[in-house]
């Protein structure tokens, strides 16, 4: 009896050690994944950082040039409604590939995502203080992380405010806007993996997202809106030295769309976009 009973004593033993040991593996595999996912997501923000300045912007000549006889919102639900398309083609040909037996390499894919969905709005972004007239001061590199702002923290900028544009992207300033898209990214993430759902659904979850921030931004701008007809005379806007082709990126994954059964809506200007 008694070496029965220290036979089970030092089972329970073997087992509760054998418990510790597995939990603290598991914590181990938690805590290094976390890691990796949070290296994953500061990468992401560089690179989203790094793009921006290439974005190529239409200016409110340009603008008003391609959509003839619209006014301020007119011209901005086209805007809207050409990203809308955009960013839905995105998620279409993700959430297709997630589907396929064997899906491609899921994290470069998404890496891809979101990436693409952040050019595209970045863009709508510029465009859209350029149509509610209030383009921020400075040049290229400070126009654009104006817009990071505004995208990551999903609010209009306010040109009166100089502390809303603070642009000078030192080691201090650029880790304070890499952890706010970081934490973007991160509230945006379950809309930016459409794993298992299909091209429909990942279509509608990028549509769906890229119009209530238009709408969000759109209420700050109209606040601060300066007519058309009120606005000085602002030089043309500078050409990026190596702009994104996200106009030719589009095409690309419309014609993909296409194969996958989706058409673009009838009666959509394909200038929404531009070059």
């Amino acid at each position: 009896m008694d070496l029965a009973r220290e036979g089970a004593r030092k089972g329970g033993d073997r087992a509760r050690e054998g418990v510790r040991w597995g939990g603290e593996r598991a914590r181990e595999g938690v805590r290094k994944g976390g890691e990796r996912a949070r290296a994953g997501l500061a990468h992401l923000a560089d690179r989203i950082i790094e793009i921006a300045p290439r974005i190529p912007v239409r200016d409110l000549q340009t603008l008003r040039r391609q959509f003839p006889g619209l006014g301020p919102e007119q011209l901005a639900d086209r805007l809207v409604a050409g990203a809308a398309n955009a960013t839905s083609t995105v998620g279409a040909g993700v959430g297709a590939a997630a589907m396929l037996p064997v899906p491609p390499a899921m994290p470069a894919e998404i890496a891809a995502e979101i990436t693409g969905v952040a050019a595209i709005e970045l863009k709508l972004i510029a465009e859209l203080h350029e149509v509610y007239g209030v383009r921020p001061p400075g040049n290229i590199v400070d126009r654009s992380t104006a817009y990071l702002r505004s995208w990551s923290g999903e609010r209009g900028i306010d040109v009166h405010k100089p502390g809303s544009l603070n642009s000078a992207l030192g080691g201090q300033m650029k880790r304070e806007l890499r952890q706010q898209i970081m934490k973007r990214m991160v509230r945006d993430l379950p809309n930016l993996m459409p794993f298992l759902v299909g091209a429909a659904v990942g279509a509608v979850m990028n549509r769906r997202d890229t119009k209530k921030l238009a709408a969000k931004i759109r209420t700050d701008l109209r606040g601060m809106q300066v007519p058309w007809d009120a606005l000085p005379a602002l030089p043309p806007l500078e050409k990026p030295e190596n702009p994104l082709p996200i106009g030719e990126n589009r095409e690309e994954l419309g014609e993909k769309r296409k194969e996958l059964g989706h058409h673009e809506e009838p009666g959509k200007n394909p200038e929404e976009l531009g070059d």
